[in-house]
């Protein structure tokens, strides 16, 4: 993996953390259909996210779903640490390569 995957990583992971937390922003607002995003490799097997609005199951409160959209936040932004810890970790290896060259 390079720097380049981490960073698409943490743009589609930002995506999904802004889907996430509009969801959660209109979980009062009446007839919300909430978006779903899915983080997927395209054909460069560099992440990508994907987002969509839900099934609209007809009902007059918000469709938001809490019990999912809570965790969701909590195991993405767990994401996001692992993927500034790589990229500081591969900088930090780019920098003793340049001091070994020199």
């Amino acid at each position: 993996m390079t720097i380049s995957n981490n960073v698409a990583s943490l743009q589609a992971n930002q995506t999904f953390l802004n889907t996430t937390a509009n969801n959660i922003a209109n979980v009062n607002t009446d007839r919300f259909v909430p978006s779903d995003t899915r983080i997927t490799n395209n054909s460069t097997n560099t992440p990508k996210a994907n987002t969509r609005l839900t099934d609209d199951n007809g009902s007059q409160k918000s469709q938001t779903d809490l019990a999912k959209e809570i965790p969701d936040q909590v195991v993405q932004s767990g994401v996001a640490e692992v993927n500034v810890a790589a990229i500081k970790t591969q900088d930090e290896m780019f920098g003793t390569l340049l001091d070994i060259k020199v």
